[in-house]
């Protein structure tokens, strides 16, 4: 299955240009229309995930995980600031070029995520 309802509300797919899962919410007032596939999901409108001095209420000045980890060289590096932007369709994960990964531009599979 390539996303897994968790709970009533909320659907989790793994993004393969992040790496990591996103939720987003469905079947409620304000939420993304899912035609209800777990298989072959598709969301409207976009999915638009932002992180660090790419989130709408960052104000420049402001510390974010560019410059946490510039400032501590010595930590792991678990968390970056980034944009991802795209639109699923068909069990396709189309990345808008707005987004700051490897995949910006590219249309690809949505991986299988685990139950």
């Amino acid at each position: 299955m390539k996303v897994r309802l968790q709970g009533a509300n909320h659907l989790v797919f793994q993004c393969p240009g992040c790496k990591e899962p996103h939720v987003i919410t469905v079947n409620s007032e304000r939420s993304w229309k899912w035609n209800g596939s777990l298989e072959q999901p598709t969301f409207t409108p976009s999915v638009l995930v932002t992180s660090g001095h790419y989130r709408d209420h960052w104000k420049q000045g402001e510390n974010c995980w560019c410059t946490y980890y510039a400032e501590h060289p010595e930590k792991e590096k678990h968390f970056q600031c980034q944009r991802c932007h795209s639109f699923v369709t068909d069990g396709r994960i189309m990345f808008l070029t707005d987004s700051t990964h490897a995949l910006a531009g590219q249309t690809v599979e949505l991986p299988e995520v685990a139950a």
